[in-house]
């Protein structure tokens, strides 16, 4: 997996929550298959994995090529996250999760890292045994076995054993998301404990074969001893956290004002490869504030040390107090690697009134980016068009090649202006005032052809029903991104349509989301680089009104189509030539209106930290690999900077 940015002008996010269950939730890429040895079985073994090919790290590599080897251990880093939380447990829907409740777990192939990515964060598509020694699969990857080391331990001294292994990837179909246990049952029919330190999984015959070795390796390993002694459910929300094996156990935590998470010192993957490095901080804390504007006050004062900003606003004009201008603050754009997360306002397609694409369409036009960016967001960002921007699969102009071959053997399932327009992008606004007479004057042509008069009254109905929409909205977000949608709402009722901006406190708004209880939304997707079976549970019909990330409940038989022949591919470049055109196919749907996009990743900290340079492609790593300088932070104490 990859890490997505944070997104701009939304209350920065370091985590993502409900999260780690998207550790894969069957993750969007690959970790797939690189072999050190084909016996004359063709049974290979290997210390990692990845589908296409060779890995970058040999089996006896001593650390990741990114990391500072001798980087010092110490210190702590704290960061900010606004809301609420009332539950230690991640993996339910019931409650609010607190930040990085997750990191304390590990899986066969790699932990959940802090950074959101693969264990490896200048690779894409791999994963290298941390539970395990070493894997082995044949040739047709029929099934799996990994050969677990000995020396594992839970953070109470209790081993990690295989029988942990199958406990937990059976307590997550059981009780945990409902598509994703559905998607797994059908791909992994069978898992078995061969002794008490070997799991073999077999996989289901004539499918493919993408995300499977990289699911059952990615799954996060609880203690079945404490689940059993306990009686706790991975589906209720708990202030008591399951013990992991991971680097970082929970200090303390204050419902709704902090969580310190710190180092545990009897870590037993220490000394791994794989963790040489990482894991720097003695501590990790997470400071509570009720909204955007409280939090930032938070980080002037020195109540915690490390900002990811997603306020434009803030980063073009609030980064003058003297800390910054003494030095004491760091403020740094920082290059990555991934495509943008798409972001954007999410129509509901289950509501009947926004199954109409026209509906959608003119609903888009009241959109202004250029007026936004010029007028709000001081001119910083861009406007995104593809779910995967800027990177070899985003489609362009029209399709040719093998992209266009790909389309055609879809028959009649393609529509003809996929084959015959350019991709789908997003309106062009005049920059000079908010609302566009050009654009309301299509708008209104559309919704008036879509049969939503205007009547007396100045409101849209179409035989005798009101067009009213309701725009769910997290009232804890940047005071920017409010306005934006403010603005925007403004030109949606200027259009005669009745929509009301909801502005709600995180716990509703979790509620409310994850119940689909909305006509918009903003909201994101995520961006892919490679295929996987978790195209399907974001994107894909079978699971889409249950899906917590599929907000549109987007339902295409086209869409399912090219992500089974993605999964299908024989070759990188079929793979990317099926995936342009899923890119295609996305943006000819049309069930979210694009808005803006970063190159870079923009944070502000305590001149107490030091990161590699250059930073690895697909993780910022701020949690993972940076590490404390003793001597800052003792300088920031003498300056008063810091107490």
């Amino acid at each position: 997996m990859h890490r997505d940015r944070p997104r701009a002008d939304v209350t920065a996010k370091v985590d993502t929550g409900l999260g780690a269950i998207k550790i894969g939730i069957l993750g969007l890429t690959m970790l797939g298959l690189a072999a050190t040895q084909v016996r004359s079985e063709e049974i290979i073994t290997s210390h990692g994995y990845s589908f296409y090919g060779d890995l970058k790290y040999p089996a006896d590599y001593t650390h990741f090529d990114y990391v500072n080897p001798d980087a010092p251990k110490g210190g702590e880093i704290s960061f900010a996250a606004s809301g609420t939380f009332d539950s230690m447990n991640p993996y339910s829907r019931k409650g609010r999760a607190g930040r990085l409740s997750w990191m304390m777990y590990e899986s066969l192939l790699g932990e959940i890292p802090t950074t959101g990515g693969a264990a490896a964060a200048d690779t894409y598509g791999e994963g290298y045994c941390l539970l395990c020694t070493h894997l082995e699969y044949p040739k047709d990857k029929s099934w799996v076995t990994f050969h677990m080391r000995t020396d594992a331990k839970f953070s109470t001294g209790d081993p990690v054993t295989a029988h942990d292994v199958l406990f937990s990837h059976n307590l997550l179909l059981d009780q945990g998301l409902a598509s994703y246990a559905a998607a797994v049952r059908k791909r992994i029919p069978k898992a078995e404990v061969l002794d008490d330190y070997t799991i073999k999984f077999y996989f289901t015959d004539g499918i493919s074969r993408r995300s499977l070795i990289d699911q059952v390796g990615g799954v996060p390993v609880w203690s079945k001893k404490w689940y059993e002694e306990t009686g706790a459910r991975l589906d209720e929300g708990r202030l008591e956290a399951s013990p992991g094996s991971g680097p970082y156990v929970i200090d303390t935590f204050e419902v709704n004002r902090r969580i310190v998470y710190k180092r545990n010192p009897e870590y037993w993957a220490k000394d791994l490869p794989i963790n040489v490095g990482r894991h720097n901080f003695d501590s990790i804390r997470v400071e509570y504030f009720g909204d955007d504007t409280a939090s930032f006050e938070g980080f002037k004062s020195g109540a915690y040390t490390f900002r990811a900003e997603g306020d434009s606003a803030k980063w073009a004009k609030a980064y003058d107090f003297p800390k910054v201008q003494s030095g004491d603050v760091k403020k740094v754009a920082l290059p990555s690697g991934t495509p943008p997360t798409p972001t954007g306002i999410v129509f509901n397609l289950q509501r009947e009134d926004l199954q109409d694409r026209d509906v959608r369409q003119a609903l888009a036009l009241a959109y202004n980016f250029e007026w936004t960016n010029e007028s709000l967001q001081y001119g910083l960002f861009s406007q995104r068009a593809s779910f995967t921007q800027g990177s070899p699969l985003e489609a362009t102009d029209l399709p040719t090649g093998d992209e266009l071959a790909f389309l055609q053997s879809l028959g009649d399932l393609v529509p003809a202006e996929m084959l015959s327009e350019p991709v789908n992008v997003p309106h062009v606004s005049k920059p000079e005032r908010l609302l566009d007479r050009r654009n309301l004057r299509k708008a209104m042509k559309l919704l008036d052809d879509a049969g939503w008069a205007v009547g007396s009254d100045g409101k849209r109905s179409k035989n005798g029903k009101p067009l009213k929409l309701t725009f769910l909205f997290n009232s804890s977000s940047s005071p920017t991104l409010s306005s934006v949608m403010e603005n925007y709402v403004s030109n949606v009722q200027a259009m005669g349509i009745e929509i009301a901006l909801e502005k709600v406190d995180s716990a509703q708004y979790t509620s409310r989301e994850r119940s689909k209880d909305y006509d918009l939304i903003f909201d994101s997707y995520a961006s892919f680089l490679g295929t996987g079976t978790g195209l399907h549970q974001r994107y894909g019909s079978e699971d889409a009104i249950v899906s917590l990330f599929n907000p549109a409940s987007l339902q295409s038989e086209l869409v399912d189509t090219i992500i089974d022949a993605s999964l299908q591919a024989q070759s990188t470049a079929e793979e990317q030539s099926t995936l342009r055109a899923l890119d295609r196919a996305l943006r000819y749907e049309f069930f979210m209106i694009p808005v803006w996009y970063n190159p870079d990743t923009w944070v502000a900290f305590y001149d107490q930290y030091e990161y590699p340079d250059p930073l690895p492609d697909y993780a910022l790593g701020h949690l993972d690999f940076w590490w404390y300088n003793a001597e800052g932070h003792d300088a920031l104490i003498s300056s008063g900077a810091l107490r």
